[in-house]
């Protein structure tokens, strides 16, 4: 069938081939897919299988267009398919997709990386998120001689053992409050904090004294649904972690270049000792990195004992999606849009739950949002597992009938690009009236 490539869909849409891709993949891929939410196990149905995406929407293998919230998780800040984007990777790709040595693309996103986050003294590229956060952790570890560690309950940074305990994203998700594999002792030396309540951190700090290497936190929680630090939290954290000798450490992942050009430390005026970075970063294709204090960085091998390396770390291709999404980013103008658009959004769901009296609470920083089933406010993790997920459920196939396609959970973000306009959030706000009117 052929979509209409400049409206959603306004019926429920057949998906026969993206079935079939399904049955094929079960027997291939543990659950039919490589990452585990996106199989819909939290919202019922069958995942969908795409083919190509433009600008803010994308299209699946059976045809039907769908106006897309995820945007691959949030690394397409400018959308898919982005013209200066592909014009990058195109070329360097036709050059080389990998040298196993260095690249001078390498050296033009790290310097456009510190120009905007000047704690990032020093950085290392890897290929994903975890790899970051594994890295970042093991620097701390070795700057401190200590063992511990802070994380915080329902924040996700990664499958790396230690920082799966009261992991969010796709272990919240379903229910996995840890996971066979984890050893006691990487679990031991993992202590949970609640996030937005420094007494719980403090207390931990005082009950482990000199003893903990580091404080893990994604400073706008975003995997439990998006979650902002209340006042004075995040400062909280950075008096707490210098009085103990403790490092803190920032997982950008989600908020690096996302919540402002700075990221999350610019947006609110804390300097973490370490950020760990990703998705935008890389402009979609596979990405990460860790950096912060040059002294804590200089431990890194080959310039220190630290080990870490990489096959395909600061890979051309990347580097060179990351270099062109930061120049686009530092146009004029260009975050200012996407607060515009990311609060009509949120406006409008509010108007639209309102309207038909259904309870919902809208989390939003900058072009970050979750909309909570719940009366709210959901300002911590309890807060978030009192969201209906039940009911987000079938307001996400609704809404995915509709042409409108959500991240597959209640607890994760939805995310805003340059390319999402007026159009978009008009369709998608009449979507969900639709949707709460029937009951979804």
């Amino acid at each position: 069938m052929t979509a209409d490539t400049t409206r959603p869909l306004s019926a429920p849409a057949a998906r026969p081939e993206s079935a079939r891709l399904f049955a094929r993949a079960t027997d291939l891929l543990p659950g039919g897919v490589d990452s585990p939410v996106r199989a819909f196990g939290a919202v019922g149905g069958q995942p969908v299988f795409f083919e190509r995406g433009d600008g803010p929407r994308v299209w699946d293998a059976d045809g039907n267009a769908y106006i897309d919230w995820m945007c691959s998780w949030g690394p397409l800040i400018l959308g898919h398919a982005d013209a200066r984007v592909v014009a990058a990777v195109t070329e360097a790709v036709a050059r080389g997709t990998s040298f196993g040595a260095p690249n001078r693309r390498e050296v033009e996103l790290a310097a456009l990386v510190r120009d905007a986050m000047p704690a990032v003294e020093m950085m290392r590229f890897v290929s994903s998120g975890t790899e970051a956060a594994m890295s970042a952790l093991r620097v701390a570890r070795a700057a401190t001689d200590r063992d511990k560690i802070v994380k915080f309950r329902g924040c996700y940074h990664g499958h790396t053992d230690s920082l799966l305990v009261d992991a969010g994203s796709g272990a919240l998700t379903l229910g996995i409050p840890g996971t066979p594999g984890v050893t006691r002792g990487a679990a031991a030396d993992t202590l949970v904090a609640e996030y937005n309540d420094l007494a719980s951190v403090e207390k931990l700090l005082d009950a482990n004294r000199g003893a903990v290497a580091a404080v893990v936190i994604e400073p706008v929680a975003g995997n439990m649904g998006v979650i902002a630090p209340a006042a004075g939290f995040l400062e909280g954290l950075r008096t707490l972690t210098t009085a103990h000798g403790t490092l803190l450490m920032f997982d950008e992942v989600i908020t690096g270049f996302r919540v402002g050009p700075g990221g999350a430390q610019e947006r609110y005026g804390v300097t973490p000792d370490l950020t760990v970075l990703g998705k935008i970063i890389g402009g979609g294709m596979p990405v990460g990195a860790y950096g912060g204090r040059r002294d804590l960085m200089a431990m890194v091998a080959p310039s220190g004992p630290v080990y870490q390396a990489g096959t395909l770390s600061g890979n051309p291709a990347a580097m060179a999606a990351g270099i062109a999404t930061l120049r686009a980013l530092a146009e004029p103008g260009v975050y200012e849009q996407l607060e515009t658009t990311a609060a009509a959004l949120e406006i409008g769901l509010l108007d639209a739950a309102r309207a038909a009296g259904v309870p919902l609470a809208v989390n939003r920083a900058g072009s970050l949002l979750t909309p909570f089933f719940t009366a709210g406010p959901v300002t911590g993790y309890a807060g978030a597992m009192a969201a209906d997920t039940e009911r987000f459920g079938a307001f996400f196939r609704a809404m995915l009938d509709a042409g409108v396609y959500l991240p597959p959970s209640q607890f994760e973000a939805w995310f805003v690009s340059t390319a999402h306009g007026d159009a978009e959030i008009e369709a998608t706000v009449t979507a969900a009236r639709r949707a709460f009117a029937t009951g979804a």
